[in-house]
């Protein structure tokens, strides 16, 4: 696997995600309420979200991430005050993924639409095709169509903390971009989403799912 491009729309935002010993990460997609929220929050829902509301998310170490350009535009929100970091560019407002709230949980979603194609080079050759997906109980439209799981199985569960205990072992909560290396702080201070805020996106987000 080669090392992959990130990038803004506008351009100011430049990261790539090395492929190093780390090997491919795992994609899938999510359905659930707050993915959703979180791309209408941005307001590229249409862009960002597919005909039944999953966001294509692929599963890195944030420790493969090095960004490369114009960092200091990396901004992040909260949902609510106990909610995941979600990262976007805060100057075009591109989703490029999301974290625990702290770094020693390794471990970063990326949203693939700021994964860069050139040459015509497809996703799936870049990242390998999809797996199942998840949360489809939260799926818009007929959820028969949708290839994921209600919630988030037992299984994938148990493979992911594998993932983030493997990485731990080896320091990668040591190496992440988007927290400070001393304090553990996020690079971005956290825009917390008020309940006003949060019930207005809600409505847009289940407005939508009457299309």
């Amino acid at each position: 696997m080669e090392d992959l491009s990130l990038s803004c729309s506008c351009g100011q935002i430049q990261a790539v995600i090395r492929a190093g010993s780390a090997g491919r990460g795992t994609r899938l997609s999510c359905y659930c309420n707050d993915c959703q929220a979180f791309a209408h929050f941005l307001g590229r829902a249409g862009e960002i979200l597919d005909a039944h509301g999953g966001s294509d998310i692929y599963q890195i170490s944030p420790a493969q991430l090095q960004f490369t350009r114009g960092i200091e535009q990396l901004a992040c929100v909260r949902l609510r005050p106990n909610g995941l970091l979600r990262w976007y560019a805060g100057c075009c407002k591109t989703p490029f993924g999301n974290t625990m709230p702290t770094p020693n949980i390794p471990f970063a979603g990326m949203v693939t639409s700021c994964i860069q194609r050139r040459g015509g080079v497809s996703l799936d050759s870049l990242i390998g095709p999809p797996g199942k997906g998840v949360y489809g109980r939260f799926a818009k439209g007929d959820r028969s169509a949708v290839n994921a799981y209600d919630s988030a199985p037992l299984a994938m569960i148990v493979s992911t903390l594998g993932k983030v205990l493997w990485r731990r072992l080896r320091g990668d909560h040591r190496r992440s971009p988007l927290f400070d290396k001393r304090s553990g702080e996020p690079a971005a201070v956290p825009l917390v989403l008020d309940e006003q805020a949060l019930q207005r996106i809600e409505r847009l987000r289940d407005g939508s799912r009457s299309g």
